[in-house]
């Protein structure tokens, strides 16, 4: 029987695992890199994982050339308790862009993105250079074919939808504009809509006392986003959860009229 989990996947022989997970690197990104073909025994030595036998989630990473400090593409998949598969963190790096240190601070203990520590000039020097939160490296530009490629992933388990775990206020944003509806957050993201609104109370907040809260953060995602990693919203960015159907557009969106 082909197996529907991320546990169940673990469960295998180790060649047979990495050939599923390989499924949902999409194939424009090896190409964009003249990597090997995902079914190709010659990319496995490109790929790192941590996928324990007995472990319900997995960690992998995809370099374009051995020995890069960044992955092109990082994820990180686990189980729902009902057996759906949920996507905790997933990265798309460019490796020739500049890199940020925004996930380590100058002694090197890791940041956790930003959600445990923060590397401020490394943010500051990110922020202007335009990236998000988060982001190390800019982007390559090809989410819309990484989901597909996942969805492919995903149906090949038994599935028709997926969650997802947005880790910054942009992400969930994307998301939304991708076809992804909420399970959680909503509530959350359209008050954070009104609060950016001229008058609102996030909008009082944009009085220019650090880098991140200039006055108008307000009229793009990117700098709401940055404002809100900078604590604007009296706490963290959590408990947002979305899902969505597999070949299917929810149509949500929260930032009607709010542009990039």
């Amino acid at each position: 029987m082909n197996p529907s989990t991320i546990g169940g996947i673990n469960k295998l022989p180790e060649d047979e695992k990495r050939a599923i997970y390989a499924r949902y690197i999409p194939k424009s990104l090896l190409e964009r890199f003249n990597l090997p073909e995902a079914d190709s025994q010659r990319l496995q030595s490109f790929m790192q994982f941590r996928f324990a036998p007995g472990s319900s989630d997995v960690e992998m990473s995809l370099y374009h050339e051995q020995n890069f400090p960044d992955p092109i593409l990082y994820a990180h998949l686990t189980d729902t308790i009902n057996g759906q598969i949920h996507i905790l963190l997933y990265i798309l790096n460019n490796p020739a862009s500049q890199r940020f240190d925004v996930d380590k601070l100058p002694d090197g203990t890791p940041t956790r993105f930003g959600t445990l520590h923060r590397n401020l000039a490394a943010e500051q020097a990110a922020l202007e250079a335009g990236l998000a939160p988060g982001q190390v490296r800019r982007g390559v530009r090809l989410l819309g074919d990484a989901i597909e490629a996942f969805e492919g992933f995903v149906t090949s388990l038994g599935h028709d939808m997926y969650f997802v775990e947005p880790l910054y206020y942009h992400n969930a944003v994307i998301f939304e504009r991708y076809g992804f509806a909420y399970q959680m957050g909503k509530r959350l993201m359209d008050s954070i809509q009104a609060g950016f609104q001229p008058g609102g109370d996030i909008s009082a907040l944009l009085d220019g006392s650090t880098p991140f809260r200039q006055p108008d953060a307000g009229n793009g995602i990117r700098r709401r986003s940055w404002a809100i990693h900078d604590g604007i919203l009296g706490e963290p960015f959590t408990n947002v959860t979305m899902y969505k159907r597999v070949g299917k557009h929810a149509g949500i969106t929260t930032t009607p009229g709010c542009e990039w």
